[in-house]
């Protein structure tokens, strides 16, 4: 019993000393908000910089292109054999 209390405990020290890592931008919107203050952040859902700068207007905060957010690629060009 007394072993694996012990097991327990330790495998709980490890999990609190482990570092948390938090995803600063969401991939799904291709501009994001970085707004400015004590606890600063990133809000990921926007679709254009317009429609982002007309929402930050008033605010400690600025707009920036997501750098997450998938590009489309190129279709391929294809080879005429002639």
């Amino acid at each position: 019993m007394r072993s694996a209390w012990l097991a327990l405990v330790a495998t709980g020290t490890l999990f609190v000393n482990a570092p948390a890592h938090a995803q600063t931008y969401d991939p799904s919107y291709p501009i994001c908000m970085q707004i400015y203050g004590q606890v600063g952040y990133f809000d990921c859902r926007y679709t254009s910089l317009a429609q982002c700068k007309y929402l930050a207007v008033g605010r400690s905060a600025s707009c920036v292109v997501n750098p997450y957010y998938p590009q489309p690629r190129a279709a391929p060009r294809s080879r005429r054999s002639g």
